[in-house]
């Protein structure tokens, strides 16, 4: 897969080849090598095959001649979308730092059981190139960076705006939350929906099958949640689409729904659980952590030397701390990178999955084992425990779904005006 620099964007989308003038679109679409032109750039067949056998890696499919066939339609319509979406990227120059990627792959990774970098091991040992999901993740991260641009001030909920959505929850209180996970594929035009519905329906196959929910949505949803494996937290009926609040209400807990039309395109929905507003109990932890940063980063997902001495000074300071003051003692030594109290943790939030089971059994004023990450390690203790009432979201989380909310209409709008602007050809 060729590489392009295109203003301050350091690597272009996996989906782009190269840039061709000179040419019309009808004329290089015709090439058997090229299955799109978007603005006088190429997307071509083997950019498609690389993404499908990306979805086949993910989901446990055997790429069959069949099943790549089923995905390819699709798959050309997503890398049309990301193309317009980095055309928008560079326009604005937005720079998408390799440290904000390296953090997506590895909540990827910690989300899946894999260690830093598994993922790139598993995909080489299929044949794919990692710069397909990097190239993924830095279209995502930069979009997201481009909405946040065009909205500008109206992006940020004022007081009022938090007031009332808090008032808003206080009357649900009593009522049935869903916590859900979504996976969304986007209909361009009414020519493609059903291309959208088989492709949405390969996919089900396979996640009712074992395949993992998180990877697929980071790597195929379009929706703003993709970098968060496609969590929605949880929401009442009202605030989900029609279509989906009314699949959701019989859903066992485990459950992957089949598509369901939404505006825009197709919505797959895992459910994760339900939970009663005011009623529900929830563990709140009272933590501290110690954060030692790298002299320089983890590359390509393998600690070096400087990055093992580090490690290995912390585990051995940490062996002196017996409390909580210890730990912030610690964090103080160590140059206080990161707060030592995070503040009041309630354990239902915590992500990964497996850190979260970390803390439900760590003794508490015992030190972790060492947590690795792309730019430092951290150990981190429980102090204490408590089960109290679930509280209703703060301001600042309830300020957060008033962002993403307002991000996901713009994503779509912004979308349809670029291809109304365009000149996409397909072969």
């Amino acid at each position: 897969m060729k590489q392009m620099s295109l203003g301050p964007v350091a690597v272009f989308m996996a989906g782009v080849a190269c840039l061709v003038g000179g040419m019309p679109p009808q004329a290089l679409a015709q090439d058997a090598n090229i299955a799109a032109v978007v603005n006088g750039q190429v997307i071509t067949t083997t950019d498609v095959t690389d993404r499908a056998m990306l979805l086949a890696l993910s989901t446990g499919m055997k790429p069959t001649p069949d099943i790549m066939t089923r995905l390819k339609p699709q798959i050309t319509q997503q890398l049309i979308d990301q193309t317009l979406q980095m055309q928008e990227i560079s326009k604005m120059k937005v720079n998408v730092p390799e440290a904000d990627i390296a953090t997506a792959i590895g909540r990827i990774e910690h989300g899946n059981n894999l260690p830093a970098g598994g993922l790139k091991a598993r995909m080489a040992a299929s044949g794919i190139a990692f710069s397909t999901l990097v190239a993924q993740i830095r279209t995502e991260l930069g979009w997201q960076a481009v909405l946040h641009k065009v909205l500008g001030p109206e992006l940020q909920p004022t007081k009022g705006d938090v007031d009332a959505e808090k008032t808003a929850l206080k009357a649900q209180v009593g009522s049935t939350q869903y916590h859900l996970s979504e996976i969304f594929i986007p209909v361009s035009d009414p020519a493609s929906d059903a291309t959208a519905k088989n492709f949405a329906a390969t996919v089900i196959a396979q996640l009712r099958t074992g395949a993992p929910f998180p990877v697929v949505a980071a790597q195929f949803s379009q929706a703003p949640t993709a970098l968060q494996g496609g969590d929605m937290g949880f929401l009442p009926l009202n605030e989900l689409d029609p279509g989906v609040a009314a699949v959701v209400t019989s859903m066992p807990v485990g459950a992957v729904s089949n598509p369901v039309r939404v505006p825009g395109g197709y919505d797959i929905v895992l459910m994760q659980g339900t939970h009663v507003v005011g009623s529900t109990m929830q563990t709140m932890l009272s933590m501290r952590q110690v954060f030692a940063p790298y002299p320089t980063p983890i590359t390509n997902g393998q600690v070096g030397p400087a990055q093992a001495a580090v490690i290995s000074k912390l585990v051995a300071a940490a062996k002196n701390a017996k409390s909580c003051p210890d730990m912030d003692a610690l964090n103080e030594t160590l140059g206080k990178v990161h707060p030592a109290d995070p503040g009041p943790v309630d354990l239902a939030s915590v992500t990964p999955p497996n850190f979260q089971q970390m803390l439900a059994t760590l003794p508490e004023n015992k030190v972790s084992p060492p947590l690795v990450a792309q730019d430092g390690v951290t150990v981190v203790m429980v102090c204490s425990r408590q089960t109290v009432a679930a509280a209703l979201p703060s301001d600042d989380q309830i300020a957060n779904v008033i962002i993403d909310r307002r991000v996901q209409m713009e994503s779509q709008q912004l979308l349809d005006s670029l291809k109304h602007q365009s000149v996409i050809t397909t072969n």
